[in-house]
């Protein structure tokens, strides 16, 4: 699964910085890095580069994403529309889409639903995993604080046939054109990738060190 720099989302890449315009629709690239990929609280791969692309025009928005996950590519694709009151109350509704090119996983496509205000954002996301034919529904809930500062708390649970939940807490910054981020993320034993000495699932943990430029 995705997404590697929305610092107040997840994990941490690029998705934001300087734009190519034209007209009044804006066009970015980025590309970034981690030294552990993980996404809602999943190790994907350890040590995975990325590369992305994004367009907006008004509130529609839409781009793509790929990344290293070691047996193949992660590409997704995704779309939406969201507005933003002079209030500074926001929402946006979507669509994304998770494929692979090898035998690491199994396509995921979601609804994104997302709301923000001030230092608070929410996501819920209702989804279908294909299974390798045994297909499975489940919904995703986030909530996300985040400050001026770089600094930000995740946290996301799992529910209908997916269980697990974890938090996220990370910082990230700009320094001459390159964006940093760091984060803590501890797992529940559901989504770890770790056992105990006796075989079963533990909490885990992991600290991610992520570099990106955006263009």
């Amino acid at each position: 699964m995705k997404n590697v720099i929305h610092i107040a989302a997840g994990l941490v890449f690029a998705s934001s910085g300087l734009f190519a315009t034209t007209a009044s629709a804006d066009v970015s690239y980025n590309i970034g890095f981690a030294s552990e990929y993980y996404y809602r609280g999943i190790l994907q791969k350890e040590s995975s580069a990325s590369a992305g692309i994004d367009y907006e025009e008004g509130g529609f928005y839409a781009g793509g994403w790929t990344a290293d996950v070691g047996d193949g590519l992660e590409i997704d694709g995704y779309f939406g529309y969201g507005v933003e009151t002079d209030s500074g109350f926001s929402l946006s509704a979507g669509f994304t889409g998770y494929y692979y090119t090898g035998e690491f996983d199994d396509t995921y496509e979601e609804i994104n639903l997302n709301a923000g205000y001030g230092i608070f954002s929410l996501e819920y996301s209702i989804g279908e995993w294909a299974g390798f034919g045994a297909e499975a529904d489940y919904d995703f809930l986030a909530l996300t604080v985040a400050g001026e500062n770089g600094l930000y708390a995740t946290f996301g649970s799992f529910g209908d046939e997916f269980d697990g939940g974890y938090l996220e807490l990370g910082w990230g910054t700009t320094i001459s054109d390159l964006d940093f981020g760091v984060a803590a993320i501890l797992s529940g034993d559901e989504l770890s990738d770790q056992v105990s000495s006796s075989g079963s699932p533990k909490e885990s943990q992991a600290f991610v060190l992520t570099i990106g430029k955006s263009f």
